[in-house]
């Protein structure tokens, strides 16, 4: 029998995961059968839990439960006691291990396929929540030099730069931003909803890329903001998701599959929805 995998979240019929670590699985020849996992909001453990019973090797984790498995999970990597949540699960046995590979995705897309050099990088990060914490370890291991992170709620970016106690860390307000920055990555949900996130113009008219962690079949408000505001280059999140995704693929299986005809297919296919 196939090794089963799945991604679990509520809601999760919208998910591309299936679709991704099909193409994975077909690519490097494992022997994987990956689906969804509806979980009721107050069911995640036992959901999880019956699935590992049943014999599944692993779990991706989405909203809203990756907070539930950090708590959950008995083991961790550093990635995900430095976001405070997981979104990769691995049965192994001697218990569950709880990984966090958002923050991994995000780096790889950046410098593989985008070519921006993060060692040295001066970043703003838009955003104190789970995406902006996920973000943060990565992004420091790769070198950047500093990371501002600027939240509509001043106290949660100070909790953040504490928590992380790194001198190149600092809290910025909305209002005291200077176009100073190559990257500004966006980790607010601002724009999911067609909200601009209220950082100035000329703050992303100065930065060579402004990377969004969402994605849609059409550009993203934050992306659409960056260029007309004049930045350089701007990109949404589907890159960081197949990243990701193959960064859960090798936590898993040990092998990492190329992700390059996978992001290209998806990019095909969301241009083909968006007509």
């Amino acid at each position: 029998m196939s090794d089963r995998y799945a991604v679990v979240g509520n809601p999760v019929a919208h998910s591309r995961s299936p679709s991704i670590h099909a193409r994975f699985a077909h690519q490097t020849g494992e022997d994987v059968e990956y689906g969804r996992l509806l979980a009721p909001p107050d069911g995640f453990v036992e959901a999880v839990e019956r699935f590992r019973a049943d014999g599944g090797r692993g779990l991706n984790v989405t909203l809203p439960f990756k907070l539930e498995a950090f708590a959950w999970a008995p083991r961790h990597s550093a990635r995900a006691r430095a976001a405070g949540a997981v979104n990769t699960l691995r049965f192994d046995p001697g218990g569950a291990y709880g990984d966090n590979t958002d923050g991994a995705g995000l780096v790889r897309d950046l410098e593989s396929r985008l070519g921006f050099a993060l060692a040295g990088a001066s970043i703003l990060l838009l955003g104190a929540g789970g995406a902006a914490r996920g973000a943060i370890l990565p992004l420091l291991e790769a070198g950047a030099a500093r990371i501002a992170i600027a939240n509509r709620t001043a106290s949660r970016a100070l909790e953040l730069v504490a928590a992380f106690a790194d001198p190149r860390l600092e809290a910025r307000a909305f209002d005291a931003l200077a176009p100073e920055f190559e990257l500004v990555v966006n980790a607010t949900s601002a724009g999911v909803g067609g909200a601009r996130v209220p950082v100035p113009d000329a703050v992303l008219r100065r930065a060579a890329l402004a990377c969004d962690m969402y994605y849609a079949a059409r550009e993203t408000p934050f992306v659409a903001q960056a260029r007309e505001a004049g930045c350089a280059a701007a990109c949404d999140g589907l890159g960081m998701l197949v990243e990701q995704a193959a960064e859960s693929f090798l936590v898993w299986r040990g092998v990492r599959p190329l992700t390059a005809p996978v992001y290209e297919a998806l990019r095909a296919e969301l241009a083909a929805e968006a007509r």
